[in-house]
């Protein structure tokens, strides 16, 4: 428990230090989206449920346990991430939604939005930072340098 705590907190202190990069202008995203998030870190695994989209101002994240009850919810308007609600702040959510948004990029406007990226065939890279790997557009893999990594499937009924 002690451990899991430590890399929390290391997780949450490395994330405050430097913010996760944000595209400019904002990609052309297919809104809504309802993804299955499957978390593994030290050989645990969660999932999460996350809904994405569009507003008159920006884009609402909502991410929530499998039962329903709000892990983070954000809006990212104008290039600034802003809470929604009376969540405290997640800085995991926050890094997680960031490369949710970059992994979520049409391969057409990659290089627009984010130069140093490459992609080359099935794995899309951003520096040290992000590493996904798809399988088909909504199903890929998204890994941390330090973790965690994620598993990303498109919400259907027979997912927790």
């Amino acid at each position: 428990m002690f451990r899991a705590l430590l890399i929390g907190f290391t997780l949450l202190l490395s994330a405050c230090a430097s913010q996760a990069p944000l595209p400019e202008p904002m990609p052309t995203l297919a809104l809504p989206l309802q993804l299955h998030i499957e978390r593994q870190l030290a050989g645990q695994r969660q999932d999460w449920l996350l809904v994405i989209q569009r507003e008159s101002t920006g884009i609402r994240w909502s991410m929530m346990d499998p039962l329903g009850i709000p892990l983070a919810r954000q809006r990212l308007v104008d290039g600034q991430w802003q809470a929604d609600g009376l969540l405290p702040p997640n800085a995991e959510a926050r890094e997680l939604f960031a490369a949710l948004l970059f992994a979520l990029t049409p391969e057409t406007e990659l290089v627009g939005r984010y130069p140093v990226a490459r992609q080359h065939g099935v794995e899309r890279v951003l520096d040290m930072r992000w590493q996904v790997r798809y399988k088909r557009p909504l199903d890929f893999e998204l890994r941390l340098p330090q973790g965690p990594n994620y598993r990303i499937t498109p919400l259907t009924e027979s997912a927790p």
